[in-house]
């Protein structure tokens, strides 16, 4: 079970920190029931209730300092998605989002950003798709990393370069 104050990873919303655990009162909803109230970091004037029962299926711990780090020297080894088919694509898309897995919003991220680099060299543009599912795994990572990582939002890719030059540089030994 969460407790209040606790930083958590809640579906579509990204980081959200407990603000408190009770019950509602609001029509149509068991008043016996206790809920997660959610706060969303990165989404303002949101609010996002979660059954206790529920929880363990739409809500997880966010990473720690630790656990950041280590998925961040990981990059390397997360594989690429392979799919070709368009519609199919987006469907997988979708499912890593749905995971709410660091790892697998890593894998879009560098799967588009590939698709990306070899559509500009071929003369064509970003599809819609993948701009949006690049959108929306950047900032899910993004947020999660910060949080854990204890910096700003807008550090962390310069915090994971940094990290990976260095990561590099000292397995190389350089």
């Amino acid at each position: 079970m969460f407790k209040k104050k606790d930083r958590v990873i809640c579906g579509s919303k990204g980081v959200c920190s407990i603000e408190d655990i009770t019950t509602l009162n609001m029509p149509g909803v068991d008043r016996e029931r206790e809920y997660y109230i959610l706060k969303p970091l990165y989404v303002a004037a949101s609010t996002v209730y979660i059954p206790v029962d529920a929880a363990q299926e739409s809500m997880r711990n966010v990473l720690t300092r630790e656990e950041a780090d280590e998925l961040i020297r990981g990059i390397p080894q997360i594989p690429l998605i392979t799919i070709t088919n368009e519609k199919m694509l987006e469907q997988e898309y979708r499912v890593c989002m749905k995971s709410n897995r660091c790892e697998a919003w890593v894998k879009i991220i560098k799967t588009i950003f590939e698709r990306k680099q070899k559509r500009i060299q071929a003369g064509r543009k970003v599809t819609a798709v993948d701009a949006k599912y690049f959108k929306m795994a950047e900032e899910n990572l993004y947020g999660e990393l910060a949080v854990a990582l204890e910096i700003p939002r807008d550090g962390v890719e310069a915090y994971i370069t940094r990290s990976r030059n260095s990561f590099l540089q000292s397995n190389c030994g350089a």
